[in-house]
């Protein structure tokens, strides 16, 4: 009977409600800071406001039509008035209350009061006081941003809490890349900062987004990384690739957690800021982009620093690469946008002391290497360069010469670029990950670069014959140009580098010291 009796009293209780709900009766949000609010959360108290008055208004008809569950149409939240959601709501954090409004179109609404978002706001980032005392200065900027509540547009708050963690989020970054080493020119902590954001404290990864010619779009996480001396490499593969032939385009981009917190890993399904780093045509992968193959798979070089290897036999995806330089990788990782990349701060250009006396005092450190395995590791101090030596638009700079001995070098181990996939594995033969940092004569990175390349054979350029045959590798982008020469040794097999030569153009040498060459 008992049991009977409480049965009825819900039923007409919830009737009641549906009917007509109390004035800011169920609606009514947690207080500020030392209000509680009433028993149950329905009474009013003096100075609380009601969360969700917009929302409210938007979704009032919704929320007065509660049907009674039944076999039919079992509870649930949808069908829950949205004063009850709103009151649900204003107890998730963030995180949640974000991710609550990816679900539906009313939800999302809802998710974007400006009375919830207020108080997570101000928990967030009110100033934290000593004592137990607040001036009168701050309770009254708390009750201007209460009553400017209403005047705002709905999501207003929620899009400045996110705004402050992201300025957060920069100023930390500016932090960790502040001190720079002075032999590489680059800040003394990325490789730290790349191994810890690769640790489960951290959310920064690296996704591509494949783009269908329909509009489609495929999101991949990042499978591998491997951290190098200057550079890193990002591997993705897997068996659920999209055809090929639907693709257009392929976007690199740093993803990171909109909301860092150091005392716990961030959520997996959590809210995500996205960051381009490169756009690449996939049209462009042709005879002329091939840089290699093995039994399996031919590789593909897409400016800069992408290598795709598609299937012999289906012309299908089997793995895409993509190799970054140190230089600035973190800010383009996580400081541009989801459309459009970071943009570099604005150069100012350095004086040269003697400008007709050319290019001097320059030092270039260039790796060649593969899954881990260095086949060199070279660095070349003093390099210097007279006006004189500009020819077709580029300025010569000669680190290895062809007819002194004394300087060729040689590359250590079988060299190949290693490859695999969740069922294959492979190394073609003469292609590797080369990368360079070049800098000037003070010391600051003036071109960086971290690119696949393949050694071709050629003909030598200059100097003696040599008992060998003879392969070149060459690199060009839109700063300059790489050219290397070496010799296949049969006797100890091994490649030796008898040139290797920049020529940097003279675009970025006049706008990087304000001169007119």
């Amino acid at each position: 009977m008992a049991t009977g009796r409480g049965r009825l009293l819900l039923q007409h209780w919830r009737g009641l409600q549906a009917l007509h709900w109390p004035p800011g009766g169920v609606g009514a949000a947690p207080g500020l800071a030392g209000e509680a609010p009433g028993p149950a959360g329905f009474r009013k108290r003096p100075g609380t406001r009601y969360a969700g008055t917009a929302a409210l208004k938007q979704c009032a008809r919704r929320g007065r039509h509660y049907k009674q569950p039944s076999a039919d149409h079992p509870a649930s939240l949808e069908s829950m008035p949205s004063e009850i959601l709103l009151k649900i709501f204003s107890y998730l954090d963030a995180v949640t209350l974000l991710c609550t409004g990816c679900v539906n179109r009313r939800f999302y609404h809802l998710a974007n009061d400006n009375f919830i978002w207020i108080r997570i706001y101000s928990t967030a980032f009110s100033p934290k006081r000593s004592n137990w005392q607040v001036n009168s200065a701050e309770k009254t900027a708390v009750s201007m941003n209460l009553l400017s509540v209403e005047d705002k547009e709905a999501g207003y708050w929620k899009k400045e809490y996110i705004t402050k963690q992201r300025a957060s989020v920069k100023a930390a970054l500016a932090r960790v890349l502040k001190p720079v080493n002075p032999y590489t020119g680059l800040p003394v902590k990325t490789k730290e900062a790349l191994s810890f954001s690769f640790s489960r404290l951290s959310g920064l990864g690296w996704v591509i987004i494949l783009k269908e010619k329909n509009g489609k779009e495929y999101i991949m996480q990042h499978i591998d990384l491997l951290i190098n001396d200057s550079s890193v490499t990002i591997i993705w593969y897997g068996r659920n690739w999209p055809q090929l032939a639907t693709l257009s385009t392929l976007d690199l981009c740093g993803v990171t957690p909109v909301f860092m917190d150091r005392s716990k890993p961030p959520s997996k399904n959590g809210p995500r800021w996205l960051s381009l780093i490169t756009k690449y045509n996939l049209s462009n992968l042709t005879e002329s982009t091939m840089i290699g193959w093995d039994k399996l798979i031919r590789i593909f070089c897409l400016h800069p620093g992408l290598l795709v290897g598609l299937w012999k036999r289906e012309e299908e995806l089997a793995f895409v690469m993509a190799n970054l330089h140190f230089h600035h990788l973190v800010e383009k990782s996580t400081l541009g946008s989801a459309t459009v990349p970071y943009e570099l701060p604005p150069h100012t250009p350095l004086l040269d002391d003697n400008p007709e006396y050319g290019l001097h005092g320059y030092q270039l450190h260039v790796d060649m290497h593969s899954g881990g395995v260095f086949y060199l590791c070279g660095t070349f101090r003093n390099l210097f360069t007279k006006k004189g030596s500009i020819e077709n638009g580029y300025v010569k700079l000669v680190v290895v010469r062809f007819k002194n001995n004394t300087e060729h070098l040689p590359l250590i181990g079988k060299v190949g670029l290693s490859w695999r996939t969740d069922l294959f594995s492979g190394c073609i033969k003469s292609c590797s990950i080369m990368d360079i940092t070049l800098l000037d004569e003070y010391g600051k990175p003036f071109w960086c670069l971290s690119s696949p390349v393949c050694m071709r054979s050629s003909v030598p350029s200059d100097g003696p014959n040599f008992l060998g045959q003879t392969y070149c590798v060459d690199y060009v982008d839109s700063e300059g140009k790489v050219h290397v020469e070496l010799v296949w040794i049969k006797e100890t097999e091994e490649y030796f580098i008898v040139s290797l030569v920049l020529y940097l153009k003279i675009a970025k040498i006049n706008h990087w010291f304000g001169t007119a060459y």
